[in-house]
């Protein structure tokens, strides 16, 4: 009878672990979703504009008069999320192809529902479509294709395979090996800080450097200068904010090392002027990987626009991501 007792404690004790584990993890894929549509919408209306570090506020503003992103709203994201949403909804639909994703890109584009959308993006829409000829992107590191990266972070649990599909699908836009690279580091990033693994900004500064020298180079500047004690405007003179990935990434990886108190790094992300909300986009997308839904600001998640979509979005990849685990 001990015998058997022993086995139950341990069998239920196995069960309520592994129960814990998928709880936990999906509060991290819906955190990395909303976290990254947060810190998008966040940096909105700074977008293009000049770095606003002294006078920062926190919370949702709207773009002045103006400014290409003047038809949003107080919590409104831009292309970066719609993008996100789109990979995302293709991989949990179970139909992600290259060729579905540059149709469903295109269309948005030629409808003009793609909020300011990066010039690579915009110019790889309007490449005619050959019959029998793949799909192939601008020559360019701008940033606009990082944000597909973050569902490919979630819907896969072998990481090799989640950075092999982004930088295939990366390539509809985007044919630089930077861009490429880009988009592994970030897959590599979020998937060490959702799986717990000890130093996430470490290894993806280390994937950096093995995909691409110059972006490795200067990620790893960007972290010795946290490291030096830096202050952050000095260092966003040295780092830059533009919109290639050679800027945008480094940044990222600057603030995600400065700053642990999430409403502190989601504000000075989105005030860092130039391509803020891709900057914030990536801080946001790994605040809510590292520590879940329960470290974004209440106020920010209410007020966030289709909230409850990106959330059931979150745990339609975490089904994907189980039926996966399961074949293992």
């Amino acid at each position: 009878m001990a015998e058997i007792w022993d086995q139950q404690v341990g069998y239920k004790k196995g069960y309520l672990s592994r129960f814990f584990n998928i709880g936990l993890m999906l509060d991290k894929f819906k955190g990395c979703l909303l976290g990254a549509a947060i810190g998008d919408a966040l940096g909105m209306p700074n977008e293009s504009g000049a770095p606003n570090l002294n006078k920062m506020k926190y919370g949702y503003r709207r773009p002045y008069k103006g400014h290409p992103n003047e038809g949003l709203n107080l919590g409104q994201y831009t292309d970066d999320t719609q993008m996100m949403i789109l990979v995302g909804t293709l991989l949990a639909d179970g139909k992600f192809t290259e060729e579905r994703y540059m149709t469903a890109l295109r269309e948005l584009c030629t409808r003009g529902k793609l909020r300011f959308p990066d010039g690579s993006v915009s110019t790889a829409c309007e490449h005619p479509v050959q019959e029998n000829v793949p799909q192939k992107g601008v020559k360019s590191t701008t940033s606009g294709c990082l944000p597909i990266a973050i569902p490919f972070a979630l819907a896969f649990p072998d990481m090799s395979e989640g950075c092999e599909r982004a930088v295939r699908a990366c390539n509809v836009t985007h044919s630089h090996p930077a861009a490429h690279a880009a988009v592994s580091t970030v897959v590599t990033l979020l998937y060490h800080a959702l799986h717990d693994s000890p130093d996430p900004v470490g290894k993806a500064m280390h994937k950096a450097q093995a995909e691409d020298e110059v972006l490795g180079g200067k990620i790893r500047n960007a972290i010795l200068l946290e490291k030096e004690g830096m202050e952050t405007e000095t260092a966003l003179l040295k780092i830059g904010n533009d919109v290639s990935v050679f800027q945008t990434l480094p940044m990222a990886f600057f603030l995600i090392s400065r700053y642990s108190h999430p409403p502190d790094l989601l504000t000075v992300a989105a005030n860092t002027g130039g391509n803020t909300d891709t900057i914030a986009c990536i801080c946001g997308a790994y605040l809510g990987a590292a520590k879940g839904i329960g470290a974004l600001p209440a106020d920010l998640l209410e007020g966030l626009e289709d909230r409850q979509r990106i959330e059931l979005l979150g745990q339609r990849l975490h089904n994907v991501y189980s039926r996966k685990m399961e074949k293992l």
